[in-house]
This record gives C-alpha cells, structure tokens and sequence, in this order.
C-alpha cells in the first residue's frame, strides 16, 4: 500500500498497560489502535458534521501481525476507506514503528446500522459524498 491510500495517519504511543508478557503489545489491542483511528478519520473527514441519526457497527475486522510494536514506541496507525456498499463502507490500515517497518496491516467492514429497528440500513448519501470527497475518490457500489 502506498502513503496516498491514506488520508488519515494517527500517532498512538504504545502504553505499558497495552504489552504482555512477552514485553510486546498484545494482539488484542491492535483492535483498540484501529479504534482509535477509525474514529479520528471520522473526525478528519467532517463526517461528525453529516452522520445524522444514523449509527455504525463493527461487521468485521482481519489483522496481519507482522513485526513486534514494544512499550514507549510511537506508532503510526493509517487509515482510509477502500470501499462503499449500500449499507456498509470497508478501511484499510497499516501500522508501523518509528523506523517505518510494518507491524500490521488490517481490514474492517462497518455496517450502517438502526438500533432500534435492529437492522442495517442504507450509508447515508452525504456520509457517501463527504467520504468520497475526503478520500478524492469514487467508489463501485457494492463492498
């Protein structure tokens, strides 16, 4: 993947707390770095602004580990959206250490989602625009 797939890039300090025993960051809280990314492209692409009503649910995540990420280091998580269905939008992320080795490259799906009716429901045009805007891309339909 080059830079350009990703428009947003997030700092995450790795935390004591966040490593195992083996002194490396638990693959478990990958999750929680793509988190906190999927939610500062959120705010980096104006989406907080046109959402509305509508809410997202994690549908699916896929985690390649490749390097070991240790407490004190800085690692850049990168994100961008690689897709837009009718009712869900996928991302792509790579994380990597200071010196720019990969340490993980994931996918994640999000579906629109109406808690109250339990159900999906379609990705609201102006989510679709402000992505496609923000990303200077256009996306096929289906994801």
């Amino acid at each position: 993947m080059t830079e350009s797939r990703f428009p947003v890039h997030c700092p995450i300090e790795v935390r004591f707390r966040d490593c195992d025993m083996m002194g490396h960051v638990n693959n478990a809280v990958y999750l929680t770095y793509l988190e906190i990314a999927r939610f500062a492209y959120w705010r980096a692409a104006g989406l907080d602004r046109v959402a509305g009503e509508v809410s997202y649910i994690l549908a699916r995540v896929e985690i390649d580990y490749r390097a070991q990420a240790e407490v004190g280091e800085v690692l850049d998580v990168a994100a961008g959206v690689t897709g837009i269905g009718r009712s869900s939008f996928s991302m792509a992320f790579e994380i990597r250490n200071p010196a720019g080795r990969l340490v993980a490259a994931a996918k994640s799906v999000q579906v629109a989602y109406d808690y109250g009716a339990r159900a999906p429901v379609p990705v609201p045009d102006a989510v679709r625009a402000r992505i496609a805007e923000f990303e200077g891309k256009q996306y096929s339909s289906s994801v």
